[in-house]
């Protein structure tokens, strides 16, 4: 028997050669492929040159191919050629192939088939970077800019890998990672938008990418930069072949795997880069271009060698850029496409591909709970101050909300107010200001809710509603209202709400087989969330563009022009909700162990689930008609009221509730006296007090 195990037992190199083992005839069709992708690439490329808004169609070219025109006829169709369609259908190319490759590298350095350049944050670094040499208003010439968004992006791409504790960590933590840098990112971007509208304006649609280019210029320039980079990825191709049998295997056949790792990172980051510098941020092409490669693989084995896995991916990429964009021309008519940046219809076909993914995974248990999530229970004395001094510093903040903005006022100021005896401007003020003050207070306390029953009932500390979709689903309902409707405020909540649950509707079908799995539900509304914010991009792009910052900044999470009528549906939601979510304290702690002991203790596990997520979904929905999208409570405040009165939800629901009333009413009152008289979005302001909060909790739980 000993030496049956031993005759039949793996080794790295029998791995290696039975996953590379491939005879001419799959080369010759791994080429073919490879053929024939360049062949469909062509084919659309003809297409997409028949386009335009000139009225010049492929008679005109091909009579212009053949020399048939007149000499006036050949310069009018030359001229657009060279300064329209040709810039366009390069840049196309050039951008497609660079994400493609990017992302082939990624997913394979990483061994994590959900792993992109935007899953990375890296197209988020180099947008973020870009934007600021822009708000600054430094004028830099084209190298200048690729050099700044390779920094942007590598800068990112290393924190999310650091943070994440490697490049081959399990694809929940690697994608959570990722898509909370993107987002402190992002709000970064979008703070930088608003601040300096008149320095960047245009950004924010190419910020969702756009193909339209001046001249050749920027492609022709792109182009050898992606070439020498792919050549650098193509001498790597056998190393990255190896490294896919895992770090010890690679390390024990000779591969430095410290080094390829490196230098693959690299390359994708120099990759990404490029593209972004051509053509804004096309979301989700680094993702969809290299998993249809590796499906493809499945019927080619020859395309799993990275070899001609890459070039695969790049051209794949190329053929979804060019195809995305021509359909999008196509339907909507030339004149028409100019307002949808291409990388909207990529970011909903590269949602479809995530969930689709999603709803394969195995079940592998929820994600590592980092330290501060695992707390000994704390004594009953110890809730009780704690729960006296987050009241205290509730009242404290709520005062000082009152007090703050452009105009300080004094103690005595609120106490007139309140009798009625105050001055016509200090009335005026604090008339603004108290209902802003109590949306933030109320809205703060209903997202910190819906965090800590997410969390729980996930089983993930890193999850939160932002990040699973159900914010981004309600502030489409309410974008939908503004931009069709006229933005009354009856439709508003009604619609806001009923996107919400909508979205979590969605992602619980999409996550469910035969239950409702933590970590497929997590990915799934990761997923969901990407498509629903580019389908919110669409309509705001679609909208007055005088009333795109105002749009902007609400989707960045203010108070702005808030009324007691605004706070009032959150306030009876939140009435309504805590009650039950403390009924059901017992059955969230049971929740947050495992799968077997509530059924052991006879809890029904899956109506249960859907309970609770569904009224966290009510929660987080109705929380964006007073406060707009605000991301980071639900994860911040969960996670520090575990830490100072332990895990039992009995304790922990009122103690976050006071904590996300705090740390809203403290973003709020900071954003509206930092610069006044300008104003900094609460939702913004959340995200950067939180952001360094979920640094620190991500670089703790490393595994």
């Amino acid at each position: 028997m000993t030496e049956r195990v031993t005759e039949t037992a793996p080794t790295p190199a029998r791995d290696l050669r039975e996953a590379l083992r491939v005879g001419a005839g799959g080369i010759a069709g791994g080429l073919l492929a490879l053929v024939l992708l360049a062949a469909g690439v062509a084919l659309v490329g003809a297409w997409h040159l028949t386009q335009g808004t000139s009225g010049i169609g492929p008679a005109d070219l091909l009579s212009h191919l053949l020399g048939r025109e007149s000499t006036s006829d050949v310069a009018a169709v030359g001229e657009v050629l060279t300064a329209s369609r040709l810039p366009r259908l390069l840049a196309g190319i050039a951008v497609g192939i660079a994400l493609g490759c990017a992302g082939a590298l990624l997913q394979s350095v990483s061994r994590n088939a959900l792993a992109s350049p935007d899953t990375l944050a890296v197209t988020a670094g180099s947008y973020f970077a870009l934007t600021l040499v822009a708000a600054l208003s430094l004028a830099v010439p084209l190298w200048a800019s690729s050099g700044i968004a390779v920094l942007g992006g590598l800068l990112a791409a290393a924190g999310v890998l650091a943070l994440a504790g490697g490049a081959g960590t399990s694809t929940t933590r690697l994608i959570l990672a990722g898509s909370a840098v993107a987002m402190a990112l992002q709000s970064g971007t979008s703070l930088l938008l608003i601040l300096f509208e008149a320095e960047t304006t245009g950004l924010y649609a190419w910020g969702s990418g756009s193909l339209a280019q001046l001249n050749l210029t920027a492609s022709l320039r792109a182009l050898p930069v992606i070439g020498a980079v792919l050549l650098l990825a193509l001498v790597l191709s056998r190393r990255l072949d190896v490294l896919g049998l895992g770090d010890d295997a690679a390390a024990s056949l000779g591969v430095p795997v410290r080094s390829t790792r490196v230098l693959a990172v690299l390359a994708a980051v120099l990759l990404t880069a490029t593209a972004v510098t051509v053509a804004g941020p096309i979301a989700f092409v680094g993702l969809g271009a290299p998993v249809l490669a590796r499906l493809l693989g499945a019927r080619v084995r020859a395309l799993n060698r990275h070899l001609l896995l890459i070039p695969a991916s790049g051209l794949i990429g190329a053929l979804v850029v060019l195809l995305a964009d021509a359909v999008v021309r196509q339907v909507l008519g030339p004149q028409g496409a100019t307002s949808v940046p291409t990388g909207i219809p990529t970011a909903l076909l590269g949602a479809v591909i995530i969930v689709l993914m999603a709803r394969n995974l195995p079940d592998t248990g929820a994600a590592g709970r980092p330290p501060s999530a695992r707390t000994a229970l704390r004594s009953l004395r110890r809730f009780v101050v704690v729960l006296v001094v987050c009241a205290a510093a509730l009242v404290a903040v709520a005062l000082l909300g009152l007090l703050a903005g452009s105009l300080w006022l004094r103690l005595g100021d609120v106490i007139l107010w309140l009798q009625g005896e105050a001055p016509s401007l200090v009335a005026r003020a604090l008339g603004e200001r108290a209902p802003r003050m109590s949306a933030a207070v109320v809205a703060g306390a209903a997202l910190a809710l819906a965090g800590s029953v997410v969390q729980s009932t996930v089983r993930n500390p890193l999850a939160e509603p932002g990040l699973l979709g159900i914010t981004a689903g309600a502030g489409l309902g309410a974008v939908i209202v503004v931009t069709a409707l006229g933005g009354g405020r009856a439709p508003m909540i009604v619609v806001a709400v009923l996107g919400g649950v909508a979205t979590f509707v969605l992602i619980a079908l999409l996550a469910w087989r035969g239950g409702l799995a933590p970590e497929r539900f997590v990915l799934v509304g990761i997923g969901a969330g990407y498509g629903i914010s580019a389908l919110t991009t669409f309509l705001l792009l679609q909208a007055n563009a005088w009333d795109t910052p105002r749009l902007l900044t609400w989707l960045s999470g203010t108070t702005y022009g808030r009324t007691a009528a605004d706070v009032l549906p959150v306030l009876v939601v939140l009435v309504v909700v805590m009650p039950v979510m403390l009924g059901l304290h017992r059955e969230l702690d049971l929740l947050a162990i495992d799968e077997d002991s509530p059924r052991i203790l006879g809890v029904r596990l899956e109506r249960t689930r859907v309970l609770v997520l569904g009224l966290a979904a009510v929660l987080a929905a109705i929380s964006v008609i007073a406060v707009g999208v605000v991301g980071f409570v639900g994860l911040v405040a969960p996670h520090l009221a575990r830490a100072l009165v332990g895990g039992r939800h009995l304790r922990t629901i009122p103690v976050a509730m006071l904590l996300g009333g705090v740390l809203v009413g403290v973003a709020d009152a900071l954003g509206r006296s930092l610069i006044a008289p300008a104003q900094v979005p609460a939702g913004l302001m959340v995200a950067l007090i939180g952001a360094p909060y979920f640094v620190w909790l991500l670089w703790r739980s490393r595994v």
